[in-house]
């Protein structure tokens, strides 16, 4: 590491709050009541009440949530035996971890005892504070012993992440390998260089996979693990062969594997060389592997590699096992982590590696398609699936193997739950895709010829979603999926310049003529717009060709909506067109509108946004609860902003005497009952939080869901178009691959919408 990253580095610890961890209160704390429930005399209950049920510890307190990293710091990740007030910034590193990718709390624990008998009677004597044990940095062989006793003598789970993790996560590696290889894990020729904790942890899980113990050699620093040492310790035993000693050299001849958890650079070429076709090769020494990955690449084509390292193809980094194999044991309370469950954990990450991967992994690690293969055989640490994959498989394995004391039945919901704790639910994009999936519709996308959008259309295609059809110029189209290797096999693919559309493009500038000749439009110039796809997918919706259309990426949105309404027209009935954004918070989604179109509506127009909104809401499966907002509430301001909002409300509570309007409202008002409550009791919004917002100009509502966010940090979908003749979404320009999958899945839920309603 440089001097400049070892400066980062220390800043980064030292800078505001020392240190990585924080302890947040999760109860209220602001009045004398709250700290009277929070200490004495009100903790005396939950006190009582464990001692008479010990189990209630697990509803009163958070032990259910809680581990313990525990170390004594004799083996902290390369730096050896440095004590455990320096092995603390790791400790500290574990538990950030813990909670950034599971959301599990850590006090962690750093003991100055080198003794393994004396260090497994004080964890013994904590262990009752947690819900599980992670041990960490103890040093081989004696962390062996520290492991064993302490699972037999507590009822919670405990693991040693330096001896599991690695075994875990490279034998999700191996069996994807073994799938692209073709080999058999009965007869794979494995050579284990290294002897310490993960590597007969590594060893071990392999046995349970199906390896042969005979096709396996052992090598430490002083060689060969073999049958004649006399210098082996109890867990080496377990691996020594019954041969001769041979070489590191000659053990790789006609070798299927090899697993480095050793020295940087003692894996030369030629040994490489000899190794059997289509090697496996973890080098896991850090952060020099055992042989370079360039070297290694460049001397073999058929090798699949795997290191410890993130600039390289295929990490084997804990980090994608220990938060998450925890949170399926603390989930399902299990006495312990056995093998069953280290292996499910195994299966379910090699299975997430050979899915479709989702667009800000691939923006995270800045490549453009991540696809199974040899060069991506482990999932990536920032797959937001995680923990919803990993999880669940380990609660199902403790389940199954009789050590979960407090099963799972509703899996959905448990899922679901998985995906709150990381901020990862949306209830709302999961329920529109799912009913998008029952009908998918024929959606053509204008700015094909961008590699986000073809991406997108990968992603609903796979899904079923959608059935793309790609707008553009064909040959670049097809440059980038050959570019990006992107599964678009018979995707239809149209281009509006080309000879073959020739006959359309006189049809279609036809079509436009007559909609347009009074105004302004002439026919040649109609001809001369059938080049342009925003023009030219418009006519296509119009002619029946399609079902839907989605627009904008790569032109501003004025630019890209001004073409849909001068094709497809306004809805019959409708003197306007608006637009809404969907703001997905914590608390559920709000639907904010007007913030794209009108610029200043008037009081008939707000009416009409009101009206298309509350329409689309209800497609959405919401009942909309609509407050109009401004800076006053109910005329504790004048002017004409909060005038025309009240004049709107009032038409709507005429006409509309069932509709949950009012208005006019300051947004936190409008947001907040306990305030609206006070004052206001009158209000049709005193039974809950408004969750639509019309607001009274487009500077308003783009301020707002723009505030909303970048401050908040909020999803936003959107603009979603209402009032339109025919299913058209027109994307903010720039928009990302997952905004532009929202949107399409947005237009076939229009579509279908729009063709029941024929029905």
């Amino acid at each position: 590491m440089d001097k400049l990253f070892n400066k980062d580095a220390l800043y980064y610890h030292s800078s505001g709050r020392p240190g990585k961890l924080e302890v947040i209160p999760t109860k209220p704390y602001s009045t004398q009541r709250d700290l009277s429930l929070a200490y004495t005399p009100g903790v005396a209950d939950p006190c009582l009440a464990i001692n008479k049920t010990p189990e209630d510890v697990y509803k009163y307190t958070g032990k259910g949530n809680l581990v313990g990293v525990i170390s004594n710091g004799t083996a902290v990740l390369g730096l050896g035996d440095i004590g455990p007030e320096a092995g603390k910034p790791v400790m500290e590193g574990k538990g950030l971890l813990f909670k950034v990718f599971a959301d599990i709390d850590v006090f962690d624990i750093e003991i100055n005892e080198k003794d393994p008998k004396k260090l497994i009677e004080i964890i013994k004597a904590i262990a009752p504070t947690f819900g599980g044990i992670n041990l960490e940095d103890i040093k081989a062989p004696e962390c062996f012993e520290v492991e064993e006793k302490l699972k037999e003598m507590l009822p919670i789970p405990v693991m040693h992440d330096d001896q599991h993790g690695t075994a875990i996560i490279t034998s999700a590696g191996l069996l994807n390998a073994l799938e692209i290889n073709g080999k058999k894990i009965e007869t794979l020729k494995i050579v284990v260089n290294g002897a310490g904790a993960a590597a007969t942890s590594c060893t071990r899980l392999y046995i349970k996979l199906g390896a042969t113990p005979e096709n396996i050699l052992m090598f430490d620093s002083k060689g060969l693990i073999h049958k004649g040492r006399t210098d082996l310790n109890e867990t080496k035993q377990k691996y020594a062969v019954d041969k001769e000693p041979i070489s590191l050299k000659q053990a790789l001849k006609g070798a299927d594997m090899f697993l480095g958890l050793s020295v940087a650079g003692i894996m030369k070429r030629d040994m490489l060389l000899d190794m059997a076709d289509q090697p496996i090769v973890f080098a896991l020494a850090n952060p020099t592997p055992e042989i370079a990955y360039d070297e290694a690449m460049a001397t073999r084509d058929d090798i699949i590699m795997a290191t410890g390292r993130s600039d390289f193809p295929n990490q084997i980094n804990n980090v994608l096992g220990f938060p998450y194999i925890f949170r399926g044991a603390l989930d399902v309370r299990a006495r312990q982590i056995n093998d069953e469950m280290k292996l499910a954990a195994s299966i379910a990450l090699a299975q997430l590696a050979k899915e479709p991967v989702p667009e800000e992994v691939n923006i995270a690690f800045n490549v453009n398609n991540l696809k199974f293969g040899r060069d991506y055989i482990i999932p990536k640490p920032t797959d937001p699936r995680l923990i919803e994959r990993v999880a669940p498989a380990v609660a199902r394995a403790a389940m199954e193997s009789g050590v979960a004391q407090k099963p799972i039945t509703n899996w959905d919901a448990y899922i679901d739950e998985l995906r709150k704790r990381l901020n990862l639910s949306n209830p709302l994009i999961r329920q529109i895709k799912t009913r998008a999936k029952h009908n998918p519709k024929r959606v053509i996308l204008a700015d094909a010829e961008n590699y986000k959008m073809l991406k997108a259309a990968e992603i609903v295609l796979n899904e079923g979603i959608a059935e793309p059809i790609l707008l553009g110029r064909s040959y670049i189209i097809r440059q980038l999926i050959k570019e990006n290797d992107l599964e678009l096999k018979n995707v239809e693919i149209i281009d509006p310049t080309a000879n073959d559309q020739i006959g359309r493009r006189k049809q279609f500038a036809e079509a436009l003529f007559l909609k347009r000749q009074r105004k302004g439009l002439t026919f040649h110039a109609a001809r001369s717009l059938m080049n342009h796809r925003n023009y030219f997918g418009p006519m296509m919706l119009e002619a029946g060709m399609a079902d839907a259309l989605v627009s904008g990426l790569t032109r501003n949105y004025p630019d890209s909506l001004r073409p849909a309404l001068q094709v497809v027209g306004k809805r019959k009935g409708s003197k306007i067109v608006s637009g809404m954004y969907i703001v997905n918070t914590k608390k559920g989604p709000v639907f904010f509108a007007d913030c794209t179109v009108n610029i200043n509506p008037s009081v008939e127009e707000l009416v009409e946004i009101t009206l298309q909104t509350c329409e689309t809401v209800r497609e959405f499966k919401f009942t909309p609860r609509v407050a109009l907002v401004s800076y006053s509430n109910f005329g504790s301001a004048s002017g004409d902003v909060p005038e025309k909002q009240k004049k709107a409300v009032e038409y709507l509570h005429e006409h509309y005497p069932d509709m949950i309007v009012d208005g006019e409202l300051q947004a936190n008002t409008a947001l907040n009952p306990e305030l609206l409550t006070e004052s206001f009791t009158f209000s049709k919004l005193v039974d809950g939080p408004a969750n639509t917002l019309i607001f009274p100009n487009l500077e308003s509502g783009n301020i707002a869901y723009k505030l909303m966010q970048e401050l908040g940090k909020f999803e936003v979908i959107g603009p979603i178009l209402n009032g339109l003749n025919q299913p058209v979404q027109v994307l903010q320009m720039g928009s990302s691959v997952s905004e532009i999958v929202n949107m399409i899945t947005i237009a076939v839920l229009d579509a279908q919408s729009r063709q029941a309603r024929r029905k």
